[in-house]
């Protein structure tokens, strides 16, 4: 009867640890989701609903991070795919969710008192007014601050908090399913038999080749979720194994950056001269932005497995830089304002899961990719619109496609040194691919967590 080597049982060990890890996060990050949803309603001071909203942020960032490391880890070079279709449920959601809440808002003042019909027609004169760039002066309009709130879009967020709970049940019913609940299912058993898991080793003899040193490094960065914090992980790596991890995250820092800014100030542009849009229909931009997005995810789904990660960024970036250059030339044209909000949806759609598989490939799904990619994506849709924001109220509206085309132009440089170092990054050898754990190891992960 066949067992299984030293080498594959503590690997083996390794990944089904940083599984549970993953699991309880992913679970504990979607119940703090629905909680927050359901708590917001309830704030009526501006410092517990920025505490509420800072856990919100935490726990999203987390499921963020959990669930595009843990596709890498499970499917590695065929993630591509899998990728595509987990930004295309975080698109879909993203362009639902306004539906959702639309039945709930009011286009009149939620306050009622004795000047309630006064303030109502003062509403869009203040909308106009909070554009920015040379905001007008508010003091003048009146605005009710007390009497019977009539609002009802509580019911928007209990819905959303609702319909999220099923998520963490689902991941509850797979730890329990798993026996990885510590208080309920006893000893965690193995994903696979102890036959499967030999079958999936063999040859036996194959980790006994590699050094102790070498064991480990099979899955780096992928074991458990503070892998990428241990030294250990970088000793004897070059100086390209951080350049490829900083210029991927540089690219996401401005993509993500420009999904953000564009998003948040479109609606800001298209209302200000010398387009001058009326509110109504400059309001439907972030919604048509956001469409494209979900639908190019969804057609980055077949693509991706015709067509290699790098060359999809390569269409990404190029097609972002060509798209802020042509609504620069068109700045006057209201069609055209539409026409490129949705091109710019579609090439930066894909852009994040693209990425994120060309980094993994480059360092053979053994460095910290998924963290880091993730990381600076986050930073750069967070400053980016700090930025723009600043930079329009100085310098006007026109400033907003000119910040769009600065950072496309950065983003397509750092893809230019990404690919100059992904040349430069050193190629495993053949002998040392046959010999390492890494062989046994692959088919170990993917059976795992396929059963």
């Amino acid at each position: 009867m066949s067992t299984c080597s030293p080498g594959a049982a503590f690997l083996r060990a390794g990944s089904q640890d940083g599984l549970a890890q993953s699991l309880f996060a992913l679970f504990a990050s979607s119940l703090a989701i629905s909680l927050v949803f359901a708590i917001i309603p309830l704030c009526h001071n501006v410092v517990v609903l920025a505490v509420v909203m800072a856990v919100a942020g935490l726990a999203m960032g987390c499921i963020d991070t959990i669930s595009n490391m843990q596709l890498v880890k499970i499917y590695q070079k065929d993630s591509a795919i899998f990728l595509q279709a987990l930004h295309f449920f975080v698109g879909f959601g993203a362009l639902l969710s306004p539906l959702i809440a639309d039945p709930f808002l009011s286009d009149t003042n939620c306050i009622l008192s004795n000047s309630t019909a006064n303030a109502s027609s003062n509403l869009p004169h203040i909308r106009k007014s909070l554009v920015p760039h040379h905001p007008g002066n508010l003091s003048h309009y009146d605005l009710p601050m007390k009497g019977m709130v009539v609002t009802r879009v509580s019911y928007a967020f209990w819905i959303m908090a609702l319909i999220n709970l099923p998520v963490p049940i689902a991941v509850f019913l797979l730890l329990y399913k798993e026996r990885m609940v510590p208080c309920w299912g006893g000893r965690s058993h193995p994903l696979l038999s102890a036959d499967e898991l030999a079958m999936e080793a063999r040859p036996g003899d194959k980790d006994e080749l590699s050094t102790p040193a070498q064991r480990p490094r099979a899955a780096a960065g992928h074991d458990d979720l503070l892998s990428c914090c241990q030294s250990r992980n970088f000793r004897g790596a070059s100086y390209t194994y951080f350049a490829v991890h900083v210029t991927g995250a540089l690219v996401l820092f401005m993509t993500d950056g420009i999904v953000g800014e564009y998003s948040g100030f479109v609606y800001s542009y298209a209302v200000e001269e010398p387009l001058a849009v009326v509110h109504k229909v400059a309001g439907y931009l972030p919604s048509l932005f956001w469409g494209f997005i979900t639908l190019g995810r969804l057609i980055s789904i077949p693509v991706s497995y015709r067509m290699k990660p790098a060359t999809m960024v390569f269409i990404n970036v190029v097609g972002v830089l060509i798209t802020f250059l042509l609504l620069l030339i068109f700045s006057s044209s209201v069609v055209f304002l539409f026409v490129g909000t949705a091109s710019l949806g579609l090439f930066l759609s894909s852009t994040f899961p693209s990425m994120l598989a060309y980094t993994e490939d480059i360092l053979q799904y053994q460095g910290c990719a998924t963290t880091v990619l993730v990381t600076g994506a986050g930073i750069g849709e967070m400053v980016l619109q700090l930025l723009v924001g600043s930079i329009i109220h100085d310098r006007g509206s026109y400033s907003f496609l000119v910040c769009g085309m600065i950072f496309g132009c950065l983003a397509f440089t750092f893809y230019a040194f990404l690919v100059f170092f992904h040349r430069m990054y050193p190629k495993p050898s053949p002998e040392l691919d046959d010999a390492s754990p890494d062989k046994a190891a692959v088919p170990d992960d993917t059976g795992q967590y396929q059963r």
